[in-house]
């Protein structure tokens, strides 16, 4: 499949750059972002390229602030990229201190009888396949944790990795939360891979200004705004200076409340 890179350079960078990219994940074809230091590289299938979508984009982010972008196009050679993926993507073997051995692989590669736990993972656009060093020692220690029977939360679960091996290690419940559209998916994949049974939870809300909230939210959870950068966002009431919207799939409404000492009528 032929590919469009699209090099978008903005100024200021945020929060621009996380709008656009919620803009052209989420309502758009784009499927794969790079972050850079003048902005991002946008990748899309080349029959589904559109310019004129993809200036409507910037033009409506422009009408609520002013920022600078612009974009060049180049067209990326056309590769077998699942192939070119596989032949880069290597499996990990985790050696926890107790002994235990964990084999984290993708699918196209090697089964292995000499291991304590074997996990499958195709990590897609998720974060979680054992070659971070954070993963690698989380993987590391929870095959030390004395987890039979134990209930387990995964927040930000990514491939749900750490979520499986705590179910293979005989926990009780897992829950993993994720609020990326893709690590939701991804791991959902990935639980019914390994044939593990584990609750994957979405914190995905509705859209628009019940959406931003979260989205600011997390920004503050992230360090990239402060107490003070959050209150003056309020005052303001300026979308554009709020955080990413998050998406809004798998959403049920489980309960609604009223504020019915307001809303009692005397007699």
């Amino acid at each position: 499949m032929k590919y469009i890179e699209v090099t978008i350079t903005l100024s200021p960078i945020d929060p621009f750059r996380d709008l656009l990219v919620d803009a052209l994940g989420n309502e758009g074809p784009y499927d794969s972002f790079v972050e850079t230091p003048e902005g991002l590289k946008a990748y899309v299938p080349a029959d589904l390229f559109d310019a004129g979508w993809l200036q409507k984009q910037i033009n409506d982010l422009q009408k609520s602030s002013i920022f600078n972008s612009q974009f060049s196009i180049q067209e990326m050679p056309d590769k077998n990229w699942n192939e070119e993926w596989e032949r880069q993507h290597q499996p990990v073997l985790v050696e926890a201190e107790n002994g235990k051995r964990i084999w984290v692989r993708a699918p196209f590669h090697e089964h292995r009888n000499d291991v304590d736990y074997e996990i499958e993972i195709e990590p897609k656009m998720s974060f979680g396949t054992a070659h971070h060093a954070t993963t690698y020692m989380m993987l590391s220690y929870l095959a030390e944790l004395p987890l039979e029977g134990r209930r387990v939360l995964d927040m930000g679960c990514g491939t749900a990795v750490l979520g499986i091996l705590a179910k293979m290690r005989g926990a009780n419940y897992v829950e993993g939360i994720d609020v990326d559209e893709w690590a939701f998916n991804n791991a959902l994949e990935n639980v019914q891979r390994n044939a593990v049974e584990m609750t994957i939870r979405s914190n995905r809300l509705l859209r628009n200004m019940v959406r931003s909230v979260p989205g600011t939210l997390l920004d503050v959870g992230r360090g990239k705004l402060t107490l003070e950068g959050l209150r003056q966002i309020v005052e303001r009431k300026d979308r554009c200076a709020a955080g990413v919207s998050m998406p809004a799939q798998g959403l049920f409404l489980t309960k609604v409340e009223y504020p019915w000492e307001e809303l009692r009528i005397e007699n």
